[in-house]
């Protein structure tokens, strides 16, 4: 399941990018894409927890230390990505404001 929330994370960010440099409206976009990357976290919280219920402790050596790292990345990766719109917003409002626009 957490595949599945991560492809759609992953789409509605780059919908959100799209939409941004389309001038259109993509605050939506870049809310499911910060809720998708939520719950991919919590889908692979719940793998790993189904894992320590099972004793599994071989997949957990296995995959746990190696999706820690992915998980950081990729989130703090889609924070960024999400977010990067309104930066530029605000920027691009702060620049006119101070031209006199």
């Amino acid at each position: 399941m957490w595949i599945v929330f991560g492809i759609i994370a992953i789409i509605a960010t780059l919908i959100n990018i799209y939409l941004f440099s389309k001038g259109k409206d993509y605050k939506l976009a870049m809310a499911l894409g910060l809720s998708f990357t939520a719950l991919t976290l919590c889908a692979e919280y719940s793998l790993v927890s189904n894992w320590v219920d099972a004793e599994d402790w071989a997949a957990l050596m296995d995959v746990v230390p190696s999706m820690e790292k992915a998980l950081w990345l990729l989130t703090i990766a889609s924070i960024l990505l999400n977010i990067i719109p309104i930066i530029l917003e605000r920027k691009d409002k702060r620049a006119k404001k101070a031209s006199g626009i």
